[in-house]
């Protein structure tokens, strides 16, 4: 089923090698790669100086200037308020907080509540799932099995936690992708590791090298998407058709992690408490020997057996890795061996599933009971981290490989960045007291200086087009020739070097400056007259009305109705699905536990790679295979259906008109009024009342009185576009 490894010469790699090209005037002038310009923000007139409220609102009107362009006018404090609020945390505003703001007169109220939003934990589940989205985030590794990653959420909640304590945006990237070289025996530093872990991953392969090959690429792909903002994976088979990437940079890269292995049983436990939980575990032990020792008599030759049967389904190669003394073994050999050994040396309880026979499973199963009256002396478990890690000094040579294939090496490559930018190879420094080679380290410190033109444009970028629905560059994880050139590159420059200089990395910084400029204040009327000349409204002559994600669709319709269980953090949770949610093999959903589970923010909802929940699957939520720098935003009939007689959508209205009418007086413009300000922010006016009550009137008739009227009033509320959208 599987090709057999083939070891090509040498001499192979030595015909293969070709001279290293050089770059012509115009690929030097790719304008991603340019430094990051000290720019001066340009003058205003007297109506720009009336208008503009800080230097954003200076670039933007200079061009705007340029096509005869006016902005639009300020929205209402009331539409500013529910834009914000929705932006910042994925929540609608309440009408408390609605009152606080509108009845705030005083100075610096905007600023007051910008300052609000960002302390809130909202934030960080709001804009953590924003790069989740980049990173490709999963709790499973896809392909057939799509198996599960159990502690996978660590991962997801550091990125969540750093982001709430406005951790340095370069901090943030060091310790994705060399935690525990640069910060050694850091707890708080180690999960953001689990980068390097969310690769697909088909993990019964029997091809190991080609399996390592696959994890290989996609880390270096996913790694240019989200830092660099490059389709080097275009480089993987040959030089980039449009862009000055060369074949070999694709593998220059990929060397940075050519020594990484599976960790997935990673702690930030202290050496004293591992101590601790060794010297009790070893009283587990040899209490409860004399069960440990009947259970082994029992399974040792049916482990025997499985050993031997998942061992010859390797190639000769792996088997030979395999039985090799470990003393033996090459870098490469150790890299084949750490994937292959885990198909082989699998938990107890797998192996009784699958190879015990009917009587062996009740014994089994009576020795576990037996073994039950220790439990009491286990100790309690150490957290564990899903992450990669070195293993060991020595790395594997990296080749440049002939169209990408893994069997097919050509010249080898050293670890380095990109030849246009900096051809020699990386500087590394080993780091023998961690067993590890250095070489993330040497990225990471790469990456994240603030004189690399591409990480320091990218994020700044990304944060713009969360913010207004498309980038200054309109394509965030590309910023090649096919991708969208930045409408305003002095702008972006003017912000990448306040956002690495004055603001030393802070995003929530980088927030602030934009959500109180004038730009971000306008209104999103369509005007015709400006359309003629910027029919995309690229240069934000108003605020670009936009459709909520699927996550804070729900987590809305979960806040309005008042079910939101706004709990943090923990393993991902199973909220109630249709009939028949399942993937290959039977694998079902798993049934909800509680309340708990149903109406946790969907930053917590499980992410199978191969079944997505379905509310979140039908308004565009990504699948976690590559990285997604912008959802797609279609408009399809299923949305419509799921709103109207999805499950979820009427479980939503339904507590959400209890909540009206347990608040409201019970005449019926009472309850419209309550209905409206809870899920609009506002009153309805006097068409939307009246039509109201006459829908809660003839409603009753079809819907088995004023109960269920109320029901569907509130569901309409919750699909009107007014709610969906940011305005």
């Amino acid at each position: 089923m599987f090709p057999r490894l083939v070891l090509l010469p040498l001499a192979l790699a030595a015909l293969a090698a070709e001279p290293a090209p050089t770059f012509n005037p115009i690929q030097k002038k790719w304008w991603a790669i340019q430094p990051v310009a000290t720019v001066t923000p340009p003058a205003l007139d007297e109506a720009g100086k009336q208008w503009a409220r800080n230097e954003i609102d200076q670039f933007i009107w200079d061009k705007l200037q340029g096509k005869s362009l006016r902005p639009s006018p300020m929205a209402s404090k009331q539409v500013y308020l529910r834009r914000v609020t929705l932006d910042l945390t994925g929540l609608p505003p309440t009408p408390a907080e609605a009152q606080a703001f509108l009845t705030d007169t005083k100075p610096g109220a905007e600023e007051r509540l910008v300052d609000r939003l960002l302390a809130s934990p909202r934030y960080g589940e709001r804009w953590g799932r924003h790069w989740l989205d980049v990173v490709r985030y999963a709790d499973s590794d896809g392909f057939k099995q799509d198996d599960t990653r159990p502690n996978m959420w660590r991962y997801r909640d550091w990125v969540i936690q750093a982001l709430n304590e406005d951790k340095p945006y370069n901090q943030f990237i060091r310790e994705q992708i060399a935690a525990d070289e640069l910060y050694p025996g850091n707890p708080k530093a180690l999960p953001g590791l689990g980068y390097l872990r969310l690769f697909e991953d088909e993990f019964n392969q029997a091809d190991i090298r080609l399996r390592r090959q696959e994890l290989l690429n996609d880390v270096t792909d996913n790694t240019a998407f989200a830092f660099m903002g490059v389709t080097l994976g275009c480089a993987r088979c040959h030089d980039h058709k449009f862009d000055p990437l060369l074949h070999k940079d694709y593998y220059r890269l990929q060397a940075f992690f050519a020594n990484m292995r599976i960790d997935d049983e990673a702690t930030t436990a202290s050496a004293a408490e591992l101590a601790a939980y060794n010297a009790q575990m070893a009283k587990y032990r040899e209490a409860a020997k004399p069960v440990l020792d009947k259970i082994e008599a029992l399974v040792a030759p049916v482990r025997k057996k499985y050993h031997h049967e998942y061992t010859v389904r390797f190639p000769e190669e792996v088997q030979t890795v395999l039985t090799k003394p470990a003393a033996a073994r090459t870098s490469m050999d150790w890299q084949v061996y750490h994937k292959a050994i885990t198909q082989v040396e699998v938990p107890e309880a797998d192996i009784v599933a699958k190879k015990m026979n009917a009587a062996g499973k009740a014994q089994y199963k009576a020795l576990q009971a037996e073994l039950n009256a220790f439990q009491h002396l286990l100790p309690a478990p150490l957290a564990r981290y899903q992450v990669m890690k070195d293993q060991g000094m020595d790395a594997p040579a990296t080749h440049v490989l002939r169209a990408g294939a893994h069997l097919a090496p050509m010249e080898e490559v050293q670890p380095g960045w990109l030849s246009i930018l900096d051809p020699k190879p990386a500087a590394i420094t080993p780091r023998p007291e961690l067993n590890s080679s250095g070489r993330r380290a040497a990225l990471a410190s790469i990456l994240a200086d603030e004189n690399n033109p591409l990480t320091t444009r990218v994020i700044v970028n990304r944060v713009w087009h969360y913010h207004f629905g498309r980038g200054i560059a309109g394509t965030p994880n590309d910023f090649g020739l096919m991708g969208e050139r930045p409408v305003n590159r002095e702008l972006l420059d003017y912000l990448t070097k306040t956002f690495t200089t004055t603001d030393g990395w802070s995003i929530k910084k980088l927030h602030r400056r934009i959500l109180l400029s004038a730009t971000y204040r306008q209104a999103s009327d369509y005007r015709e007259d400006a359309a003629k000349a910027d029919s995309d409204n690229k240069l934000l002559w108003r605020y670009p009305r936009r459709r909520l994600e699927s996550e804070a669709i729900r987590d809305s319709m979960l806040a309005v109705s008042g079910l939101l269980d706004r709990t943090m953090g923990g393993p991902g949770v199973f909220p109630a699905v249709p009939k028949g949610t399942e993937i290959q093999e039977g694998r079902h959903w798993r049934a909800s536990k509680g309340d708990g589970d149903e109406y946790r923010a969907s930053v917590y909802i499980f992410a199978r790679r191969l079944v997505r929940y379905p509310m979140l699957q039908s308004f565009d939520s990504p699948l976690a295979i590559e990285s997604c720098g912008r959802r797609q935003e279609t408009v399809t009939p299923d949305q419509a259906l799921e709103l109207m007689n999805g499950s979820a959508a009427g479980n939503f209205a339904r507590a959400l008109a209890r909540r009206v009418s347990n608040d409201a007086g019970q005449s019926d413009e009472a309850l419209v009024e309550r209905a409206y300000r809870l899920t609009l922010g506002r009153t309805p006016s006097a068409t939307e009342l009246a039509r109201s009550r006459a829908f809660l009137s003839s409603q009753a008739k079809l819907a088995g009185g004023a109960e269920g009227a109320l029901d569907d009033l509130c569901l309409s509320l919750l699909s009107s576009s007014e709610f969906l959208y940011i305005d």
